[in-house]
């Protein structure tokens, strides 16, 4: 399986729906990156990805997007096997 990175804050309802659905579809190892408790982690953040807003979701070394694109990504059936390593990532 795919190493699976998520930037997030500790409260954070998209960045809780995000790990629901990462859980659900058999994530058991998820990187929870606190940008409100590691300093310099949002700028890196921001560097990485563009964004500001959190979730940023990270499966290998493909930037999945946030909560949405996340959901977006499932709902095409491309999670998954990007977990699975056979997708993209």
């Amino acid at each position: 399986m795919n190493k699976v990175v998520m930037y997030s804050k500790d409260y954070c309802p998209y960045c809780a729906r995000a790990k629901a659905l990462l859980e659900q579809r058999g994530v058991t190892d998820l990187e929870i990156i606190q940008i409100d408790r590691e300093p310099g982690q949002r700028d890196r953040m921001i560097e990485r990805t563009g964004r500001r807003t959190v979730p940023q979701i990270f499966i290998g070394d493909t930037h999945v997007g946030g909560c949405d694109d996340l959901m977006a990504l499932d709902r095409s059936g491309g999670l998954v096997p990007m977990l699975n390593g056979s997708g993209p990532g």
